[in-house]
């Protein structure tokens, strides 16, 4: 599988978070996925190229033509470039068999959101898996929950997205996950 993985593209971050980005690009990796990524060679996405290339892995970056040479991972098979965020974006999405969520800031909540959002919608069924390492997503997950018991989603709207704490559950439910048939009607409350 193509494997899109999400996350922080700083490398000011704990020491704990990039170690579990690369155990999940190296696990990842040795069980013959490939990587879809931003192309970043720090934070998250550094930390996951590493695992995929440790292992000898396929690893396919995408980025626009605005980011500078230097800030790309060294050892990417095949480098797309693209003009906008939002072509990168569909790029990513489109070529990816299932998406893994690691710490990130802005950018990464956004794809995260943005490709819950397409699954609710039925435009894809892919796995969207979280890595919730040390609790980072913790408090998004609890406004998730916030927004069930609002009646603003829906319970089968909360659980198209599945979270894990550890790096070897999270590979086991991306190689086992089997796609639901999505009704957007039910999922959504749509036609109330």
């Amino acid at each position: 599988m193509k494997i899109c993985v999400f996350g922080s593209a700083s490398d000011d971050i704990a020491a704990s978070y990039l170690n579990a980005g690369e155990m999940l690009g190296e696990i990842l990796g040795k069980r013959g996925h490939s990587l879809v990524f931003g192309a970043g060679n720090a934070g998250m996405m550094g930390a996951a190229a590493r695992g995929f290339y440790k292992s000898g892995a396929e690893i396919i970056g995408v980025l626009p033509n605005f980011f500078p040479d230097g800030v790309i991972y060294p050892n990417c098979n095949e480098i797309i470039r693209t003009e906008t965020m939002r072509e990168r974006k569909a790029i990513m999405e489109d070529m990816s068999d299932a998406f893994v969520i690691t710490a990130g800031g802005i950018g990464t909540f956004e794809e995260f959101f943005e490709v819950l959002t397409l699954k609710q919608l039925g435009r894809h069924s892919k796995a969207v898996a979280i890595l919730n390492t040390n609790g980072y997503f913790d408090n998004l997950l609890a406004m998730l929950d916030t927004a069930v018991s609002g009646e603003f989603l829906t319970e089968k709207g909360r659980n198209l997205c599945a979270e894990f704490d550890s790096v070897e559950k999270l590979v086991d439910y991306l190689e086992t996950y089997v796609p639901e048939n999505m009704d957007i009607f039910e999922m959504r409350k749509l036609g109330k």
